[in-house]
């Protein structure tokens, strides 16, 4: 075997073992791994006690009835977290009447920085369809369980912090369930024609 052909198959193994690290992760985070003992091992979703931007307690039983999308991030965060928030801003609009059908819950993950009224003055620069809750820290900790989401404080010189997180859009279905991963990474229009598909 010369030089060449052993490059070659050294690319077509990586490539499959990225395969297949990519399609487990996919099975992970859309509900469709295997189950132990009949239960699933990657459920995404639960219930939770949380505050929202108003001072008001939301739950999981006040989102059932209608689909509603789900992020977690923080009102400090540099790019992905208003660049997420600006593109479901344009999904909303692009819904027009049919953005009353839904909602999308804005989760913070930095409960120490983001109280009540940092989070409203925050989502005032986006669509008013958009909620942002925050809670204590065990009841962020406990609805990142459910939502297998990952979060980390990560200490910056001038002794501030950023949060390491996942960017995942979660999509909900009418009941609280798990549907799969929103895709943003498209026309407004066409991200607004499949969330209609589940109202």
């Amino acid at each position: 075997m010369n030089a060449k052909t052993s490059r070659i198959i050294l690319v077509i193994s990586a490539f499959l073992g990225g395969l297949v690290v990519f399609l487990g992760v996919i099975l992970f985070v859309s509900g469709n791994a295997p189950s132990i003992g009949g239960t699933s091992v990657s459920a995404i979703g639960g219930p939770f006690n949380l505050v929202d931007q108003n001072g008001k307690t939301i739950t999981d039983q006040d989102m059932k009835g209608k689909p509603f999308l789900v992020f977690f991030g923080y009102t400090h965060c540099p790019d992905v977290c208003p660049t997420t928030l600006f593109d479901v801003s344009e999904v909303m609009r692009a819904l027009g009447k049919d953005a009353d059908r839904t909602s999308m819950l804005f989760v913070s993950v930095d409960p120490d920085r983001d109280t009540p009224p940092v989070l409203k003055d925050y989502l005032s620069s986006f669509d008013p369809h958009l909620r942002g809750v925050t809670g204590t820290p065990d009841g962020i900790a406990k609805i990142e369980r459910e939502y297998r989401v990952y979060s980390k404080k990560v200490p910056e010189k001038n002794g501030e912090y950023s949060m390491d997180h996942s960017a995942v859009v979660y999509l909900m279905d009418k009941d609280g369930h798990f549907v799969a991963p929103f895709n943003l990474k498209r026309r407004p229009q066409a991200s607004a024609d499949d969330l209609r598909k589940y109202m």
